[in-house]
């Protein structure tokens, strides 16, 4: 090669590196620009623009799988919404004449602003505590459906559970009973191909919620859908903790219990559970414009009331994380709160913090084995604090907690498939129950001491002395406890 075929080589060379230098620096300055642009809380934005100024490479790659936001976004065009809301939105009830403490109807009023989330009573619920009874129920109810069959789960498993449940809904699509399910493809991914190919062609429409796939990785994976909804026939609704998978019903493969909550419910909060799923069906198939029936009548008369609290990342604020630390600021007597995973927000961790500051007896319980021990740990790394401002930290011996549920003072209740923790109120698709109701506060107060009874309470003057390597995995763990 000539001296002067070596010397323009490396002059190309050091154009190419120059301009894949200016390109990276010009994305990195718009990316910054955009983080500073969305007014985000202040110590994040600074966290992301550190990360992007000095990480090179790997600043960038973080940030576009976990930084971006796609809040103010819209699921389903504005039309879309008023027909759904039109057909399947319960009846408006005037919480005046409801038998509610001035703190509960200020927690009605939120929900409604944040996602037009209707009060209702007419309705019934039954709790479940375990996976065979939840599932023998629900096998039953798909077994008796007419109509229609609506389910969602964040995790469709292939395995013994999953494939008894496809075998019901495929014989009841060939009985035509019109069967739509929407999984969550990354919670899904363990189930193969071939088991929801294998449902489509038996006629049950299925649909993976954000499928992952390249090049638009980035722009789903840390998007996921987390609820847990089945309607029946438009008049029986499930909802709460449990995804279709064995170890929910059987508990985990090294033989512990998983102990979980679930609600069968009917009444009017029937058409709010079918707008939340036909959203997200409709998100998924924005062609698919289907007259869909209105729930059908049903005969309860009480004043049991509910409301559905929905959230996700396109929601304009943190509907959920708002909801809760409503409760928790207005809560005079007690707050109980069962979670797998607690990773609080800044606001949230102080609301608990000033409860139990104020005499409110506070309880959290948390499994003393999590299913996973990165999240351990980040859980863990909140301990100290809490003990510190006199809140009751209990750790839950029998197997996994996977329970998500807040009892607060002596009538209202919420559960769901919301955990305690950022990434449930942040980046996840959520849906929780609000109950305001005497009789099932208690029933829910005293499973939660039926727990209590298999957990140890920790104490601060032996919790710091736990070994020094669990205390810096903690310490280092909680630092990307945002995006876990």
């Amino acid at each position: 090669m000539s001296q002067a075929h070596e010397i323009l080589m490396l002059n190309f060379n050091g154009w190419v590196t120059l301009a894949i230098l200016l390109v990276y620096s010009i994305t990195i300055i718009t990316l910054v620009v955009v983080v500073l642009s969305e007014n985000r809380n202040p110590i994040r934005s600074i966290a992301w623009v550190l990360a992007l100024l000095f990480l090179p490479l790997v600043g960038l790659v973080f940030y576009l799988f976990f930084g971006r936001s796609l809040k103010g976004q819209h699921m389903i065009s504005r039309l879309n919404k008023r027909r759904l809301l039109n057909r399947f939105h319960p009846k408006a009830v005037s919480i005046d004449k409801e038998p509610l403490t001035v703190q509960e109807r200020t927690l009605v009023k939120l929900a409604r602003n944040l996602c037009s989330s209707l009060y209702t009573t007419n309705n019934e619920v039954k709790i479940f505590k375990t996976g065979c009874e939840k599932f023998e129920s629900l096998k039953r109810d798909l077994r008796e459906a007419r109509t229609s069959i609506y389910l969602q789960y964040y995790i469709f498993s292939d395995d013994s559970l999953g494939k008894e449940i496809a075998d019901i809904l495929m014989e009841k699509a060939s009985e035509g009973v019109d069967v739509k399910v929407i999984y969550d493809h990354v919670g899904s991914f363990s189930a193969r191909n071939e088991f929801f190919k294998k449902m489509n062609k038996a006629g049950v429409n299925t649909h993976p919620f954000f499928r992952v796939t390249f090049p638009q990785l980035a722009n789903r994976i840390n998007w996921r859908n987390h609820r847990k909804i089945v309607v029946i026939d438009n008049s029986i609704g499930y909802i709460g903790g449990m995804n279709i998978a064995d170890r929910y019903a059987k508990g985990t493969s090294d033989g512990l219990a998983w102990r979980d909550t679930h609600f069968r419910v009917r009444g009017d909060i029937i058409g709010s559970l079918i707008y939340s799923f036909l959203v997200d069906w409709t998100f998924q198939n924005p062609e698919n414009q289907i007259d869909y029936p209105a729930p059908a009548v049903c005969e309860i008369h009480n004043h049991l009331g509910m409301q559905l609290i929905s959230s996700g990342p396109m929601s304009s604020y943190n509907n959920i994380a708002l909801c809760f630390q409503k409760a928790i600021s207005t809560a005079t007597k007690s707050i109980y709160i069962q979670t797998p995973y607690f990773l609080p927000t800044d606001g949230l961790l102080h609301a608990l913090e000033g409860a139990a500051l104020a005499n409110v007896d506070v309880r959290i319980m948390i499994p003393r084995k999590s299913d996973s021990k990165m999240l351990q740990y980040a859980s863990f790394s909140y301990v100290s604090q809490c003990l510190k401002a006199g809140i009751k930290v209990y750790l839950y011996d029998p197997g996994m907690l996977h329970a998500k549920a807040m009892i607060v003072d002596e009538s209202f209740v919420t559960a769901g498939s919301t955990n305690f923790d950022f990434r449930s109120f942040e980046n996840n698709f959520e849906a929780n129950l609000m109950i305001y109701d005497k009789e099932i506060n208690r029933e829910m107060r005293d499973i939660f001491f039926e727990d209590l009874s298999k957990c140890t309470r920790l104490r601060y003057s032996t919790w710091h002395m736990r070994p020094r390597l669990q205390r810096t995995m903690e310490s280092i763990v909680r630092l990307v406890s945002p995006i876990l």
